[in-house]
């Protein structure tokens, strides 16, 4: 809960459990609210309710029971070990059940997202700069031009930056532990 909270991540926890109990496990794990108490059914009418509170909701969730909340979230996070149901209905599969996996999983898709903005940004320049000197646009006021055969390999070598880019993904952690 605390990586999740450095990620800047609110929780909450929606169980069926006693609400005594289970506002202690959320106040010793740290975790902003704690919905108890609820029936299976109710699961993902309490995830609604938080997104009709403007909140983008994750939800991770194993059984039978989670996987109409898994369907209502707009991330839903199965763990692999569950059932087939709740396999089925997530968004996103974790292999093990370790929650760190989710912390994981959040880590490398805002690293896939930076990665595609500055691709998008490498692409863009090349559009904006090379194209128009190939194609002659500054010739006649700069005496700018660009022959096709270094157009194309300054095409080729986009490409590279691009891809070279994309590969430096890998570099992203796996699991927070230490």
């Amino acid at each position: 809960m605390a990586e999740l909270q450095k990620l800047g991540i609110e929780t909450a926890m929606i169980t069926g459990d006693n609400k005594r109990i289970a506002e202690a496990v959320g106040a010793e794990l740290g975790i902003g609210r704690v919905f108890a108490e609820v029936l299976p059914e109710e699961k993902a009418s309490f995830v609604k309710k938080l997104q009709e509170e403007g909140k983008f909701v994750a939800m991770v969730g194993d059984g039978v029971n989670d996987a109409p909340a898994l369907a209502q979230a707009d991330i839903g996070i199965a763990i692999g070990a569950g059932t087939d149901v709740a396999i089925e209905t997530g968004n996103i599969v974790l292999m093990r059940s370790d929650p760190y996996d989710i912390v994981a999983a959040i880590r490398l898709s805002r690293a896939t997202v930076r990665k595609m903005k500055q691709n998008l940004f490498w692409a863009a320049i090349y559009n904006v700069l090379a194209i128009p000197i190939a194609a002659g646009v500054f010739y006649t006021s700069l005496g700018w031009s660009l022959r096709p055969e270094v157009a194309a390999l300054l095409m080729s070598l986009s490409s590279i930056v691009v891809a070279t880019n994309a590969v430096l993904l890998k570099r992203v952690e796996p699991t927070l532990r230490s």
